[in-house]
């Protein structure tokens, strides 16, 4: 049975609303390769993208929601202005000084500024919903902005990002020129700023790809990817998807990390030695290279992935909860109540000794006695369940109490 949801419908993979191809080709051909353009009559799903975010919306979230920075940004001429070009108290009560004032952004708008809607995923029902389902099926953390841009006019000039994204067109036209990497697979730090030079050469060339986005339609760009982006004939607003997928810098940096357990690695250099002297560093620098060469084979992957968890858990927030209807259902829960684990929690249990488990989460861990790990695991499986018939316990007041406590913890959610 198809259930409504915001932005889409839960049993229509959300990674078919951006891409028309296979995602075991998407995966092999595509995924941090090359562009890839689909129109909105190859995609799956309803008629364009008004659905995730319209221009009505818009007006509603820079007048009605009290719309703070970094939630917005304004770009004009490729220059981003000052947050008190757009901003400044909130009036009586509201006690802030940064709230976007909506006659300030018409008036610049209406002047030829590009405004960025940033933080979407964050504070827009229907894309908090829907980068949930594509984060979770890209198993990558999202974030979403929009850019809404006066008829005829350039918010950025060509440029390119150190993250994957994925862009669709919500309203209007834009036209796309895109050309291949000056710098392929950019780390975060590896900004385009640094190889200004070169991009603009770059940019004077012929475009790779030069394309007019219309309502409906979808383009992936890898990260590295020059492009710039201009309206046509009337405004245009798109969202962009914004993919910050780790690499395998990320695992050296994690390697340089442990290697200082190695005691070789942690010596000190001679006595006097001229670090500025090409042939007297050569000698210690072949002794270090083979150190880590030899601790290179020690490490253990449970060790990598232990720090890599670290990193990249807190990137990814778990599905909204509604704090007040949580917990009133945890008051009033009955073993005939049914809970399922709430969306995009991460989690792992482990043993810790013969009488406990550890469940580690997102910034914190949990200890159970270890009669509860059945039940524990059964409702974080994926699966919703009766209360009653969570296994590995003897009555239902002791599914009860674990019930509501896994509630109150915010793990699981009403079914």
């Amino acid at each position: 049975m198809t259930t409504d949801r915001p932005g889409g419908t839960e049993d229509r993979p959300a990674l078919a609303r951006a891409v028309a191809v296979d995602p075991a080709k998407f995966a092999e051909a595509y995924w941090g390769r090359q562009p890839l353009l689909t129109r909105a009559d190859e995609l799956a799903g309803p008629d364009g993208f008004t659905d995730l975010l319209s221009p009505s919306a818009v007006d509603e979230l820079l007048s009605e929601r009290g719309l703070r920075t970094p939630f917005l940004r304004v770009a004009d001429k490729g220059t981003v202005l000052p947050a008190s070009a757009f901003t400044g108290s909130g009036g009586s009560g509201a006690e802030v000084s940064d709230q976007v004032i909506d006659d300030k952004i018409m008036t610049l708008y209406a002047d030829g500024a590009t405004l960025v809607l940033q933080g979407l995923h964050r504070i827009w029902p229907p894309l908090i919903d829907y980068a949930r389902r594509l984060g979770e099926e890209l198993r990558q953390p999202l974030q979403v902005n929009a850019y809404l841009t006066p008829a005829g006019n350039k918010g950025f000039a060509t440029h390119y990002d150190t993250h994957d994204v994925f862009v669709l067109q919500v309203d209007g036209t834009k036209r796309w020129r895109i050309h291949e990497p000056v710098l392929p697979d950019p780390l975060e730090r590896q900004t385009w700023g640094g190889r200004a030079d070169e991009v603009g050469a770059v940019a004077e060339g012929p475009a790779a790809l030069d394309v007019v986005l219309s309502p409906g339609d979808a383009l992936y760009l890898p990260r590295g990817w020059l492009h710039s982006a201009q309206a046509q004939g009337e405004r245009s607003l798109h969202l962009t998807f914004g993919v910050r997928a780790l690499t395998r810098y990320a695992l050296v940096e994690e390697l340089l990390q442990l290697a200082a357990q190695d005691q070789r690695l942690r010596a000190t250099l001679p006595f006097g030695l001229d670090v500025a002297d090409p042939s007297a560093v050569e000698p210690e620098l072949g002794r270090t290279v083979e150190a880590l060469r030899d601790w290179l084979q020690t490490v253990d992957p449970a060790d990598v992935a232990a720090r890599l968890r670290e990193r990249s858990w807190p990137a990814k927030r778990p599905a909204p909860i509604r704090p007040l209807a949580q917990l009133e259902f945890a008051d009033r829960l009955t073993a005939a109540d049914r809970i399922t684990v709430r969306d995009g929690l991460r989690w792992q249990l482990s043993a810790d000794g013969p009488e406990h488990v550890l469940l580690r989460l997102t910034g914190r861990t949990l200890r159970f006695p270890v009669f509860c790990a059945d039940a524990v695991r059964a409702a974080l499986g994926g699966t919703a369940h009766r209360v009653g018939d969570l296994p590995g316990l003897d009555d239902d007041p002791d599914r009860l109490v674990l019930a509501r406590r896994l509630l109150r913890e915010a793990l699981v959610v009403p079914a």
